[in-house]
């Protein structure tokens, strides 16, 4: 390790190979902490490149336990997470919309490092019990067209670095690697990216392959569609921004999207917001990212007929029903 760390002090980068190969030994835990804390500390001090994350993911997906479920037509909304803006938990409350809506959904989440609560800590607090087997994920599809998938319990190479995240506390390459290694391997994903060089860096690895995706950045520095200002989406048809007029709603303040102070508080804004309780501009944020999500797939027309589809399910009820029928 000293050999690589002296290397990459130097200004280098690593090949794709090299980065399958250093992660693969960190999974292994053939270094100390230190030295893993120093090799994740240069990730903070510049960006990763397409050869690096390329690597990593190919070493996380290799030793990843493998999982499956019987289909891959699942969405998977998710974010990287470590934007800093501390917002309530807006992805995870957007999939359960959208399996009220009918689209089945493969999440896949982690506790929150840089925030308060990730969406294994809202759903945990909540009362759901993390699976690993396919066959309780499987229950959980046909109860509530919605399964969660608790990222430790599927990559080692997480749990072997997940108390080191937690003491650094901020924002390291795994939250990048996060939302690229979803074990169900979804057909269709909605990526949350909190910079434009990380979307540049995703839209060119994610175009090599065939599953369905699409970007979304806030570009005042959120990680979802947050409303507070414009949105720009990349698909593989192209780029675009969005106002939030355009997408149907008013602008918010920052303020309005706060996830609370615990864990306890943003379970229970969670709860709110489900049970039909929730602000105008709560709503307005998980309609817009589930109808978005909805129109991903390029199953159920435009924008604003995927926006109608979101409104029935959280209206209905659905979309609690869906929460429900996985906790139970």
């Amino acid at each position: 390790m000293k050999q690589i760390l002296q290397y990459l002090f130097n200004h280098h980068t690593l090949s794709k190979a090299e980065a399958k190969a250093i992660l693969t030994e960190i999974a292994q835990n053939k270094f100390n902490d230190n030295e893993v804390t120093a090799f994740v500390t240069v990730f903070l001090m510049r960006s990763i490149t397409l050869a690096e994350l390329e690597g990593f993911r190919e070493a996380l997906l290799n030793l990843a336990v493998t999982v499956d479920l019987g289909t891959h037509d699942l969405v998977d909304i998710v974010g990287t997470g470590g934007d800093g803006k501390n917002t309530f938990n807006i992805s995870t409350l957007s999939a359960f919309i959208v399996s009220g809506a009918g689209q089945t959904v493969g999440k896949h989440g982690n506790y929150g490092v840089s925030a308060i609560s990730g969406s294994s800590n809202v759903l945990e607090e909540l009362g759901y019990q993390f699976k690993a087997d396919a066959a309780g994920l499987q229950r959980d599809l046909e109860r509530g067209n919605i399964c969660f998938l608790h990222a430790p319990l599927f990559h080692p190479a997480l749990r072997s670095v997940a108390p080191l995240r937690k003491g650094l506390g901020l924002r390291t390459f795994f939250n990048v690697l996060g939302p690229l290694v979803n074990p169900a391997k979804p057909n269709f994903s909605m990526i949350g990216v909190y910079n434009l060089e990380i979307a540049r860096i995703y839209q060119y690895l994610l175009q090599k392959k065939d599953p369905d995706f699409l970007l979304v950045h806030g570009l005042d520095g959120y990680d979802e569609i947050s409303l507070t200002g414009d949105t720009k989406i990349f698909s593989k048809s192209g780029e675009h921004i969005y106002s939030a007029q355009q997408l149907g709603f008013q602008s918010i303040q920052a303020e309005e999207l706060s996830g609370g102070n615990s864990k306890k508080e943003a379970a229970e804004v969670f709860m709110k917001i489900l049970l039909g309780e929730g602000t105008a501009a709560q709503r307005a944020v998980v309609l817009a990212n589930a109808a978005m999500a909805l129109k991903t797939t390029g199953k159920f027309g435009s924008y604003e007929e995927c926006l109608a589809m979101a409104k029935e399910s959280l209206d209905s009820g659905n979309a609690l029903k869906s929460l429900k029928n996985i906790i139970k």
